[in-house]
């Protein structure tokens, strides 16, 4: 039997996925994630041990037995003296070099567009594309929400409190925004929100960006401001997915697929918005529905890197949007 694996690290969590040749699952695992930045790259390979260990004994397997891997590593890439030590970590593992590492972007585009040409962004914390085209890849954004993370949750957090302190101090009128964001903080004093933000939260990435879900509700019950915010984070992603585009060489007048991942597009009003702000700006950038999830993504650039043809089950085309079908945020 042939077994692929696939590992999709993100901040959260990182997910883990062993099928066999047809692209059934044979066993999953979810464990903590492995961006290593602060933590040290030790972490990577506990967490791989752990997800390929958890995979293994479940299915009744060993990690000899697996075909070929991929791992997807957020932060790969980003730090150029890491990666030879990163690449090396599955082996010792697995005790075989039957795998590739790259990106976790990487599988979130195969995932999404089943492996096939076009490009994916990702709008969750923090925003990026990637893309390929006549198996060409290239990455835009992911720049950190420090300098970059343009039109990510991140992103339209900041923004919704810079409305907010607009509000406050009455150079924008009060819409519904205002109150939203006083009552998910917990401030009946509106300096306070300076405490909360910079001292409690320690101007946490997460906790910022999980502001977007009052920005975006807010824009919902009519606030202006609110709704200028996603409009202006729905042009920024759009930005990046021309820039990947022209980096790839699509030509006028060539379809260019585009599909997404990232909690940012659970909201239909905001993905409404972005597939709005695609049409605007390029009438060739066809926004389409996700295939897959990216630990299957994983699996699908497992199974390519083998040189092994996809099985029936995970190609296909993907469908345009249907913004009135997706979950609220």
């Amino acid at each position: 039997m042939t077994l692929f694996l696939g590992m999709d690290g993100g901040g959260t969590k990182t997910a883990f996925l062993l099928t066999d040749g047809e692209g059934t699952t044979l066993a999953e695992s979810r464990q903590p994630s492995c961006y290593y930045f602060d933590a040290g790259i030790q972490l990577v390979a506990d967490v791989v041990r752990a997800g390929v260990t958890a995979v293994t004994e479940a299915s009744g397997t060993t990690p000899a037995d697996i075909t070929f891997a991929h791992f997807g590593l957020p932060g790969y890439g980003e730090a150029s003296g890491d990666t030879a030590t990163l690449d090396a970590v599955p082996a010792g593992v697995l005790g075989h070099d039957r795998y590739t590492c790259a990106n976790d972007m990487v599988a979130g585009w195969a995932g999404s567009l089943a492996g096939a040409d076009g490009i994916n962004i990702v709008a969750g914390t923090g925003s990026i594309t990637y893309g390929e085209r006549h198996g060409v890849g290239h990455r835009v954004g992911g720049w950190s929400e420090v300098f970059g993370d343009e039109g990510s949750a991140y992103w339209i957090g900041v923004q919704g409190l810079n409305v907010f302190s607009r509000m406050a101090d009455g150079r924008l009128p009060r819409g519904p925004l205002y109150e939203m964001v006083r009552a998910r903080v917990g401030v009946t004093h509106d300096l306070d929100l300076i405490s909360v933000v910079v001292d409690t939260w320690g101007a946490g990435r997460t906790e910022i960006a999980d502001l977007a879900r009052v920005v975006i509700a807010a824009a919902e019950a009519g606030d202006e401001a609110a709704d200028g915010v996603l409009r202006r984070a729905a042009e920024e992603l759009t930005t990046l997915v021309t820039a990947t585009a022209t980096a790839l060489g699509y030509p006028a007048g060539e379809a260019v697929p585009v599909s997404y991942s990232g909690g940012l597009f659970r909201s239909g009003r905001f993905l409404g918005t972005f597939a709005d702000a695609l049409r605007d700006r390029d009438p060739d950038l066809h926004l389409v529905a996700p295939r897959f999830g990216p630990s299957l993504g994983s699996v699908i650039t497992a199974m390519k890197s083998a040189g092994v043809p996809l099985p029936p089950a995970l190609v296909g085309g993907s469908e345009p949007v249907d913004t009135a079908a997706t979950l609220p945020v």
